[in-house]
């Protein structure tokens, strides 16, 4: 007997309600299981759409939009590199760069955040979810802008627990804002807008390019140049 497909509807609130223990899974209850459990939510929420009735077309990853999603993602992270370049040769912005996690980080322990933690942990999941399944299942219920919208503020609160310690992290933050619950809770909403406007920016890629390929481009880029960047200028 064939399973009954999923309803667009429901299958939005099962993907809001797996990415809710996820998050809490990734930031508070098992930190260190992050690659594992990211693989495992990636999978389980790509099986959501396809109960729905989806394909790797509408995930964005159809056979049809590789050599194009290839082609961006290819210009996306030159634009990212001679950006950070730039910033890095630059006074005024190199502070941006330094980052106390990964001040103490070996060489081979920044190349495996930049290839396999950032890609995998990070990027994989979000992607994933946000500009891919997520929206993909908002377009059918609004059109594309709000699809948009309503997934990127989905993708801003998913920062708030990763961005509660972000200003003593960022030492550039840190002596903007102070260390107090004030200077804190402004740099978390921060972020969370931040992110807020960047998942509208990657959904608009999505849009754009028909493939998952460029937004996912840009995020490695954006996260995982950083580091090295930041690493180097040690």
């Amino acid at each position: 007997m064939p399973v009954p497909r999923l309803p667009t509807r429901t299958a939005v609130v099962l993907v809001v309600a797996v990415l809710v223990p996820v998050n809490l899974l990734n930031n508070r209850w098992a930190r260190s299981w992050i690659l594992l459990t990211a693989v495992v939510a990636s999978a389980v929420l790509v099986a959501l759409l396809f109960w729905a009735g989806g394909s790797w077309t509408e995930l964005g990853l159809g056979r049809g939009s590789w050599s194009d999603g290839v082609r961006w993602a290819v210009a996306l992270i030159g634009i990212v590199a001679a950006v950070y370049l730039c910033g890095a040769l630059l006074p005024v912005t190199r502070g941006l760069f330094e980052d106390q996690r990964t001040d103490a980080l070996t060489g081979p322990e920044i190349a495996f955040k930049a290839l396999v933690a950032v890609p995998v942990g990070t990027v994989l999941l979000e992607e994933v979810a946000f500009r891919g399944v997520l929206f993909a299942l908002l377009c059918r219920l609004r059109t594309a802008t709000a699809a948009a919208v309503l997934s990127s503020v989905v993708f801003g609160l998913w920062h708030i627990l990763p961005s509660l310690n972000l200003g003593a992290d960022k030492p550039t933050l840190g002596s903007v804002f102070g260390h107090s619950v004030t200077g804190v809770v402004l740099v978390d909403v921060g972020a969370v807008l931040f992110t807020t406007v960047a998942g509208c920016l990657l959904c608009r890629l999505r849009d754009r390019s028909g493939s998952l390929l460029a937004p996912t481009a840009l995020h490695w880029a954006v996260n995982a140049l950083g580091y090295a960047v930041g690493f180097l200028l040690r």
